[in-house]
């Protein structure tokens, strides 16, 4: 992991290199990783990884590589371990689907992808050759145009062995019934590339489809949640209030412990950020008639606005857009793109250079807590107190008291087995909305708009199917 309070080089693409055999050697390993999560001696990892309907994607798979479409995929991507379900999606369960249907497909079955060129700053150096190996194309989240990562995306989407996927919000969220609003970069690179395949006079038809993903537990365990909301009053100075036996305690008993956190943690954050950056007083903490939502709204909006005022950037968009400008401004203050050669810096510049990268990466992090509660509303355990919103919104919270703390990359507990359940939606024929996307400039954007929208509401809507299968595992 590279020094962020130490002035980089400018951040280089990588191009994506694909190496089939890495492909097929991690789908060797594939269960095995799935089941333990790196993690053999915990009681965790996931497993099985479902999906009720493969063959939509056999199909899809199969008319792709007969060459009468364009596959593009728009997965729900809520945690970091979501390629890996999907992985077996591809390696195992669409190949069976394939032959109890009576065809079958060129192996190894994958598809290139789009990742945050940040990753590999943070995991190292390794993971960047990994992901180019196995057809990743990275992306700066933050850049307006990454033209780079476009033109990869768009050749290959026209000329690839492999369809593209995509996560359409753009970074994970923690919930795995909470979709935030999808950025409109899914849609448009999906009428590019039909607008491409005109151009070169081909027939394909492009296809997007919505891929679902969710975790459930099918055996929670309650007794980890406990420790976990005792370690965290513990980090907090709260009164650890650990229960004797935690598995026989309703849900409903967890619940004043995690809004006691909650509101902990609110009100110091609240208080720091009146105290040292004259965040405006918030309403009355100790009123119980304010929701946390409207507490945390302005705490957030303040936080950004901290960082938005030292890299003069404006304070218009959503959380998330904001988020994004801010890391891609921060990014430009450390890995400097305006020094041509940083070893050639005279000792006092070099300093400078430094100094500045620390002020940077100290602003940043108003950012990163930001965009771990973007979609925290505030009542979502409250409205289904289910074990698995337990443990996302706990884990949020771990999240933030680990980077108050200083933690770099915090190292989540484990809270049991989980089941992934993926959910198929209906292909759209993206070629079919042509007529519309190609009228005029005001067309397009409607186009791309609507087509955003029918991406979330798909979404959305195969969230229910992952209840079925909640129901059905439980």
């Amino acid at each position: 992991m590279p020094q962020l309070n130490r002035a980089q080089p400018p951040l280089g693409f990588i191009p994506p290199r694909y190496k089939p055999w890495v492909v097929q050697g991690c789908y060797i390993v594939l269960p095995l990783m799935l089941r333990l999560r790196l993690r053999p001696w915990l009681p965790a990892g996931i497993w099985p990884v479902t999906c009720h309907n493969p063959e939509v994607l056999a199909d899809c798979f199969h008319q792709f590589q007969t060459g009468k479409i364009r596959l593009m995929m728009a997965f729900r991507h809520s945690q970091v371990d979501d390629p890996l379900c999907l992985s077996y999606l591809f390696s195992r369960l669409v190949p069976r689907a394939a032959r109890q249907k009576g065809f079958s497909l060129k192996r190894p079955l994958h598809s290139f992808f789009m990742y945050d060129r940040g990753m590999p700053l943070w995991a190292g150096r390794w993971l960047g050759w990994f992901f180019a190996a196995i057809g990743g194309i990275p992306v700066h989240r933050g850049r307006r145009l990454d033209l780079k990562a476009l033109k990869a995306v768009r050749e290959r989407m026209m000329n690839a062995p492999l369809p593209v996927t995509i996560a359409p919000e753009g970074a994970t969220n923690g919930h795995g019934e909470v979709i935030s609003d999808l950025e409109p970069g899914t849609a448009q690179l999906a009428f590019w590339a039909v607008e491409d395949l005109k151009k070169a006079a081909r027939s394909e038809q492009v296809l997007l489809l919505p891929v679902g993903l969710r975790y459930i537990y099918p055996h929670p365990d309650w007794a980890a949640l406990n420790r976990l909301l005792a370690r965290l009053e513990a980090d907090c100075g709260l009164p650890v209030q650990s229960f004797s036996e935690p598995t026989a305690m309703r849900p409903e008993d967890y619940y004043p412990r995690l809004l006691a956190l909650g509101q902990h943690l609110l009100g110091r954050l609240e208080q720091f950020y009146q105290r040292f950056y004259s965040l405006p007083p918030a309403a009355d903490p100790n009123d119980d008639s304010v929701a946390i939502a409207q507490r945390l709204r302005p705490l957030l909006d303040g936080s950004l606005k901290v960082g938005e005022r030292f890299f003069g950037l404006p304070h218009t968009g959503t959380l998330v857009t904001r988020c994004r400008r801010l890391e891609e401004a921060g990014w430009a203050y450390i890995y400097r793109e305006d020094i041509a050669d940083l070893e050639k810096l005279s000792a006092f510049d070099r300093g400078l250079a430094n100094w500045m990268s620390e002020e940077a990466t100290l602003h940043m992090r108003h950012m990163r807590l930001v965009e771990s509660f973007v979609a925290v509303t505030g009542t979502y355990v409250k409205d289904k107190p289910t074990f698995e919103r337990f443990a996302e919104t706990t884990l949020i919270l771990f999240d933030l008291v680990e980077r108050v703390k200083g933690t770099r990359v915090p190292k989540r507990p484990q809270l049991g087995i989980r089941q992934a359940v993926i959910s198929l939606g209906e292909p759209m024929n993206i070629s079919d909305r042509w007529s519309d996307y190609a009228e005029s400039r005001r067309s397009a954007k409607a186009a791309v708009e609507t087509l955003t929208a029918d991406i979330q509401a798909a979404l959305e809507e195969l969230i229910l199917t992952a209840d079925a299968a909640r129901g059905e595992a439980s």
